[in-house]
């Protein structure tokens, strides 16, 4: 699968679980650990747990199983390896904290494809 379209898939679950603050930033040539980098917020650590789940679940439906998780039991912060794609899901105060944007800010943002239903 073309790495900008499972963004895109990401992307909408994320947001079909009610995740917001979506960003997803082109950081090859930045970063030598990922080419992409997704972050996202979610309100609760309820909330950030099942979007997780919900992202790991739908892509191993694709066949896309992650590398590694890691933060599922506290749900701060959860973050998601798929090895060329790498995905934070933070409580807001907690992504203010960290500020991954400005680590990155090297990075492009990639415009992405998201459905939004009215």
């Amino acid at each position: 699968m073309d790495k900008i379209e499972l963004l895109n898939i990401i992307s909408q679950i994320i947001y079909d679980k009610k995740g917001f603050n979506i960003l997803a930033l082109d950081v090859r040539g930045v970063s030598s650990i990922c080419d992409y980098i997704i972050i996202a917020e979610g309100n609760v650590e309820r909330h950030i747990k099942a979007i997780a789940n919900e992202v790991i679940e739908q892509l191993k439906k694709m066949k896309e199983k992650p590398l590694h998780v890691e933060g599922l039991q506290e749900s701060d912060w959860v973050v998601i390896d798929y090895l060329d794609i790498i995905v934070h899901l933070f409580k807001p105060q907690l992504r203010e904290t960290y500020a991954l944007e400005k680590l990155f800010q090297q990075g492009k943002i990639v415009d992405l494809k998201i459905k939004v239903e009215k």
